[in-house]
């Protein structure tokens, strides 16, 4: 079998890419379509940097801080974890 010519793989990687576009832009994205293209970034490292009033700025206002001794006291109760 004849492998495919790397310009079919870059066809293909638009494609996806265009798609997932297409979806979030449009506002037709399912819960799973961001989570697939969240995969589709990360599985091409591709990064954001948060700067003042970007979109990846935008969500970090609104995402809670967490208190990573509660989460613990919430997912174990009152035991202590132990650090190894």
């Amino acid at each position: 079998m004849k492998k495919a010519a790397e310009n079919k793989f870059n066809e293909l990687h638009n494609l996806v890419t265009e798609d997932f576009l297409k979806r979030v832009k449009s506002g037709e994205a399912t819960t799973q379509d961001l989570k697939a293209a969240c995969d589709w970034l990360k599985t091409n490292d591709i990064t954001g940097v948060a700067y003042n009033g970007n979109p990846l700025d935008k969500l970090a206002e609104v995402m809670p801080e967490l208190n990573p001794e509660l989460v613990q006291r919430r997912l174990y109760g009152k035991r202590e974890v132990r650090q190894r």
